[in-house]
């Protein structure tokens, strides 16, 4: 199983998140955020606000999303 053991801001709508099985990527989360829920990461502070609810990032309990996902669709650093 797959899970984000830490996540870090990197510039603009990217986060730095770092795996379990130790592979680090980068994800540019502005591809989402004019989707339903996710406008509310167009609010900067709001974006970087998040934290890890144990297994993925999380925005205030309202948005998550499958750290399978974020792997398959992640840039490798």
């Amino acid at each position: 199983m797959i899970n984000i053991k830490a996540a870090k801001y990197v510039s603009d709508y990217i986060l730095e998140l770092t795996f379990n099985t130790g592979e680090v990527k980068k994800f540019d989360f502005k591809s989402l955020y004019n989707e339903g829920i996710c406008r509310k990461l167009r609010n900067m502070s709001y974006f970087k606000n998040f934290t890890l609810d144990g297994f993925t990032v999380d925005w205030n309990n309202e948005i998550g999303f499958a750290p399978e996902y974020l792997y398959e669709h992640g840039v490798a650093v």
